[in-house]
C-alpha cells in the first residue's frame, strides 16, 4: 500500500523521541510520502552531543536559534542562528551547544560526486549575496555546489506579504517557516503555517505559499535534485 502523503506538518503536533540527549520529531519521511527527504527539526540541549554518522547518506542543517560548536571529523565549526551546516556522507559529527540549539535536518541520498566548489562546511546567511526569484520573492543559497554539495540546494527564501499565482518546480522540496505566518495552498488544499511550521512539496505539485501577515516571512528550503528556487512553471490548481 503506498504511503498516505501529506503537505504541512506541525512539529508541536509530532510525538518526540530522544536520540541521546537530543530531542528528534521527525516532520517528513517515507511513511507520509516523502520518498527520499527526511526532515527533522531538532533541539540539543546545553552539553556535547552523541556522536552521529550516516553511511553512505548526507545531512543539511540549518540553526534555528542558539549557539554552540559543530565538531566534524575533529574540526570545530561555530554555529549560530541562520547557518546552513552541510555533512557530507559518511562523516561524524558532535554537536557542542552552548544554550538551547534547535536545527532543521534534511537526510538526504548523496549519489553524485562532490561539487566542484570548495569544501565548506558551515556558511552564514549574512555572507551570502541575496538574489531575486520574483518582484515579491528574494533568496540567498546556503548550502549547494558552491559548498561541495552537489545533490541538494539549501536556500532561505524572504517573501513579501503576496500571494503568487499557483505554479509547481521540477524538484523534491522540503520547507520550514523561520519567520512569518500564512497560507500554504498546496492541490487546491489550504492549510494555515506559522512559524515552525514543515511542508513537502513533490515535483510538479501546484501550489503557492501565501504570506498573509503585513510582514515579511522568512522560509528554510531544501530541494533535491538540486536546483534553483527561482524555477517554477505556471499551474492551475
Amino acid at each position: 500500500m503506498a504511503a498516505a502523503s501529506q503537505s504541512v506538518v506541525h512539529p508541536d503536533e509530532v510525538e518526540p523521541r530522544r536520540e541521546g540527549s537530543a530531542e528528534v520529531r521527525t516532520t517528513f519521511h517515507p511513511g507520509n510520502g516523502c520518498e527520499r527527504l527526511e526532515q527533522r527539526v531538532v533541539r540539543f540541549p546545553p552539553g556535547r552531543s552523541d556522536e552521529r554518522t550516516l553511511d553512505g547518506r548526507q545531512e543539511i542543517l540549518y540553526v534555528v536559534s542558539g549557539r554552540g560548536t559543530l565538531e566534524v571529523n575533529g574540526e570545530r565549526h561555530p554555529l549560530g542562528p541562520d547557518t546552513g551546516v552541510f555533512v557530507a556522507r559518511d562523516e561524524t559529527y558532535v554537536v557542542e551547544a552552548d544554550d538551547t540549539l534547535t536545527v532543521v535536518s534534511v537526510v538526504t541520498p548523496a549519489d553524485r560526486s562532490p561539487g566542484t566548489g570548495e569544501r565548506k562546511v558551515t556558511v552564514r546567511f549574512a555572507d551570502q549575496p541575496e538574489l531575486d526569484a520574483s518582484s515579491v520573492r528574494t533568496f540567498r543559497y546556503l548550502i549547494n555546489e558552491d559548498a561541495g554539495c552537489s545533490d541538494v540546494t539549501q536556500f532561505l527564501g524572504i517573501v513579501q506579504p503576496s500571494k503568487a499565482p499557483s505554479h509547481s518546480h521540477p524538484y523534491d522540496e522540503v520547507g520550514y517557516i523561520v519567520e512569518g505566518e500564512g497560507i500554504a495552498h498546496i492541490d487546491g488544499d489550504e492549510a494555515p503555517i506559522r512559524a515552525g511550521s514543515c511542508f513537502h512539496l513533490a515535483p510538479r505539485q501546484a501550489h503557492t505559499i501565501e504570506n498573509s501577515s503585513s510582514a515579511p516571512m522568512r522560509i528554510l528550503g531544501v530541494l533535491h535534485p538540486s536546483g534553483s528556487p527561482a524555477i517554477a512553471y505556471e499551474e492551475k490548481q
